[in-house]
């Protein structure tokens, strides 16, 4: 395989600075795989492909015609994070989490922040992630949301974007989990000669920020499953295994005199910490939904008196709508009077009748998104969309301002990526995770999503992307 022969493009490229010249980090890896005999490294991609087959790694697509489970896709080459660039994303994302969960705090009861103008209050009233019924809420120790998973892009100039906060339910760490296990079977050589930070101490860490949010010295944790038709269910049920716990399902559980408890073989169990992975509308039928099947009648009501945590606690949606997002700058120096470390995207908040003008004259240049979507959905790409889907969009954006925000396209960066028998680009993002328990922690690299189609820039699994191992260097 001639490595020489690799082309960076125009785009930054995270383990080449240009043809023929490794980053710094990147040089030992890179020199291994050029050693490696001819059709080696293919070899090893297939292997590794064999190894999540035997794992059951899988997700689902939802209103996908051929079948429901998919095996995740995974690129062997990994991407790679210098020590000095993971210590600046660290201590912005705690920056981050810090500031966004006394803006949640805030909303919820004093509202200054809006009073003082420096957030506009209809567009926190109109997100679909404000919840009337949390008002006034106070859930333990004060913290709102204690998983995050925080979506950051490396751009042409080098530097990283926070690109959206995950601060509701945010999936993907057991990818990051197996994503190594996977890396460590098919090159162990290579973990043997690299200082990679390690990833597996995540399960006990999130285990510690669970039972941090209780007083009782061994509470009873649970995760909270839709159920198997869930996307994400390989996730929940990898996680109550790596921690312990139980993983259980609405009718798993029952509010008796005010307080949750679990059906087992012996009888009825109390539960003090629930880990949630069912979205807030659906979590109590008593209180929101009330055709939900996948909540527990009476769990608000019983949450409210402090009789169990919910992490993350309900509610939490409000701050990671996309048009909040782009007011966090402004949050981060409200709440802590600091500048912010990590930089956002710029973004047009459609709502804003001169910022949606630009938008509609601008849509060929930029990539419209849907504010309460995810997983790549409702987004609009100007640049490669044609004339009539921008056309479409500005009618939407017409029909429902409120519901769209508009960023310029970014030249993501790359990583190299295997295709047959040589390495080609492929655009990256990153999530990395973040909990706040009795402190806050990072976990060191994160999901390295790579859009495996040549020239896109979706990396979200259900719209065709993959995955790569994060190597943070210590």
């Amino acid at each position: 395989m001639k490595f020489s022969q690799y082309d960076p493009g125009e785009f930054y490229d995270e383990l080449y600075e240009k043809t023929g010249q490794p980053r710094p980090g990147s040089a030992l890896l890179l020199r291994k795989f050029a050693s490696l005999p001819e059709g080696e490294l293919r070899k090893r991609q297939q292997a590794a492909e064999r190894v999540i087959l035997n794992m059951g790694m899988t997700f689902g697509v939802y209103g996908s015609n051929d079948g429901h489970e998919q095996i995740f896709p995974f690129d062997i080459v990994p991407r790679i994070v210098e020590a000095t660039d993971w210590g600046l994303i660290e201590s912005g994302l705690r920056q981050r989490m810090r500031a966004l969960n006394l803006f949640i705090d805030d909303v919820y009861h004093n509202q200054k922040i809006l009073k003082d103008g420096v957030v506009p209050t209809e567009l926190v009233y109109s997100g679909k992630g404000f919840l009337q019924a949390c008002m006034g809420l106070n859930p333990p120790r004060g913290i709102w949301c204690h998983i995050a998973g925080i979506d950051l892009v490396r751009i042409s100039d080098g530097h990283y974007y926070v690109l959206e906060d995950n601060m509701r339910c945010p999936s993907g760490v057991a990818y990051v989990l197996e994503a190594r296990q996977v890396m460590k079977r098919t090159f162990p050589e290579l973990f043997d000669a690299y200082r990679v930070r390690p990833v597996d101490g995540y399960p006990s860490q999130l285990l510690d920020t669970l039972r941090y949010l209780s007083d009782l010295p061994d509470p009873t944790v649970v995760i909270l499953t839709p159920g198997i038709y869930n996307s994400a269910y390989y996730e929940h049920s990898l996680l109550a295994q790596k921690m312990g716990v139980e993983l259980v399902e609405a009718n798993d559980l029952v509010v008796v005199d005010g307080s949750v408890h679990m059906r087992t073989t012996k009888g009825l169990q109390r539960v003090d910490v629930i880990y949630r992975r069912v979205n807030d509308d659906y979590l109590d039928p008593l209180t929101f939904r009330r055709d939900s099947v996948l909540g527990v009648p009476g769990l608000m009501e019983s949450y409210k008196k402090g009789r169990v945590a919910l992490v993350n606690a309900p509610g939490t949606g409000v701050s990671d709508d996309k048009a909040i997002y782009a007011y966090v700058p402004k949050i981060i120096k409200y709440y802590l009077a600091e500048e912010p470390i990590l930089r956002n995207v710029p973004t047009y908040v459609c709502s804003d009748e001169g910022d949606r003008a630009y938008v509609l004259e601008h849509l060929e240049q930029l990539v419209v998104k849907a504010t309460n979507e995810a997983g790549g959905y409702g987004m609009m790409i100007g640049p490669h969309a044609s004339k009539q889907e921008r056309e479409d969009c500005a009618h939407r954006i017409l029909a429902d301002p409120r519901n769209y925000i508009a960023q310029p396209t970014l030249a993501l960066s790359r990583v190299p990526t295997l295709v047959e028998d040589h390495l080609e680009g492929r655009h990256v993002d990153l999530r990395p995770y973040v909990l706040y328990g009795q402190d806050i922690y990072v976990l060191p690299g994160g999901m390295t999503r790579v859009a495996l189609r040549k020239g896109s820039l979706v990396v979200n699994s259900s719209q065709g992307g993959g995955n790569k191992d994060t190597w943070v260097l210590s």
